[in-house]
């Protein structure tokens, strides 16, 4: 009988009992050969790990769009600031041309022609006079709206703030000096109302570091009543009407040399107010 050769038995028997590390079961696969699915499992697995560590492509999209929105988002906020401000300052230098600095720009313009009206034909012509009082009354009246409509509206201005009270005595002046210059009007009067005026305008100034005065009735009172007498000499009256001006014009003496004093004295209690204040403030940063 035909046997089997005794290497080829044991051959086929030692690879169903061994294993790896010599174990039962299935014997190694050799090393020239490749399982198809397990070679299929490691390339998924493989290209997960590396879709894992390598950054997403539409993220990345979405932040570089991001940042590029944010940077035009800040350059157009930074030329909308630019545009504003340039508005803003477009606004404020339009804002001179509002309608109390063009009522303050009417008052100076009349002071010219007030003076020509009064000393018309010689300066006694009553027609030249009453044309004289009708400026200088338009320039009154101005006075009392320009402030009212600046404060009211909100149009206060750098430049009102500066040519209202120029304005103001200017008129004022004018009137004066012509009625005195005339013969109507003694010199003193003259020099006593402007005197009090220009001495009160540079005080406020010389306090204004510690603080403003505020304009009192009594001052208001005083504008009036010099606004009254000034437009009555300024017409050629005469019987009880100039005997009336006269004391007019002496109620505005009166009122302009105490309205005066009480400035003084606000100005000096300001002025003392302000230097404790800041002693007190320089003792308590020391401490």
């Amino acid at each position: 009988m035909t046997g089997v050769p005794a290497s080829a038995a044991g051959g086929s028997s030692s690879a169903r009992r061994t294993g790896p590390r010599g174990t039962s079961g299935p014997a190694q696969e050799p090393a020239g050969r490749t399982n198809p699915g397990r070679a299929v499992e490691r390339g998924a697995a493989e290209r997960g790990a590396t879709d894992r560590g390598t950054p997403d492509r539409g993220t990345t999209d979405r932040g570089t769009a991001e940042r590029g929105s944010a940077e035009r988002g800040s350059a157009e906020g930074g030329a909308a600031g630019r545009g504003g401000k340039i508005a803003a300052a477009a606004v404020n230098q339009a804002s001179v041309w509002n309608v109390a600095n063009l009522l303050t720009m009417l008052r100076l313009l009349l002071v010219p022609a007030f003076v020509a009206l009064m000393l018309g034909n010689g300066g006694y012509d009553p027609a030249w006079r009453s044309f004289a009082w009708a400026a200088f009354a338009i320039a009154m009246i101005t006075d009392l709206f320009d402030g009212h409509l600046a404060r009211t509206y909100n149009l206060v201005t750098d430049f009102g703030k500066i040519a209202d009270p120029i304005a103001d005595k200017a008129i004022m002046g004018a009137a004066l000096i012509c009625l005195s210059a005339l013969g109507d009007l003694p010199w003193w009067v003259t020099a006593v109302i402007l005197g009090r005026e220009l001495g009160i305008t540079v005080l406020r100034f010389v306090v204004i570091r510690y603080g403003v005065i505020p304009a009192s009735r009594g001052g208001k009172l005083k504008t009036l009543t010099q606004g009254i007498a000034v437009g009555m000499y300024v017409l050629a009256l005469t019987g009880p009407l100039a005997t009336l001006r006269f004391w007019v014009m002496a109620a505005a003496v009166v009122l302009t040399v105490a309205t005066g004093l009480d400035y003084v004295k606000q100005a000096i209690v300001l002025r003392r107010r302000g230097i404790a204040e800041r002693r007190a403030a320089l003792e308590g940063a020391e401490a």
